[in-house]
């Protein structure tokens, strides 16, 4: 984890943010079942991501999202 020296606080911010999503999406699994609690997990870290996306002005995120978003849609209605 910290190669025997502190972490920076980028580095911490990243490591707790790792954490924190792995948290969500074990609750989501235990609540919902492995299929529909990895969805709703997915849902949810793109929920938090494009919302850290759109304050930082980077709308490159959101954009690449709604076309994987789309390709599935297409994909599956036919």
């Amino acid at each position: 984890m910290s190669a025997g020296r502190p972490l920076t606080k980028a580095e911490r911010k990243k490591f707790n943010r790792a954490e924190h999503e792995r948290k969500i999406k074990q609750e989501l699994i235990a609540q919902h079942g492995n299929d529909l609690g990895t969805f709703y997990a997915w849902l949810r870290l793109v929920n938090i991501r494009g919302t850290q996306a759109y304050r930082d002005g980077d709308l490159t995120y959101i954009r690449e999202v709604a076309l994987a978003l789309h390709n599935v849609h297409s994909r599956h209605s036919g």
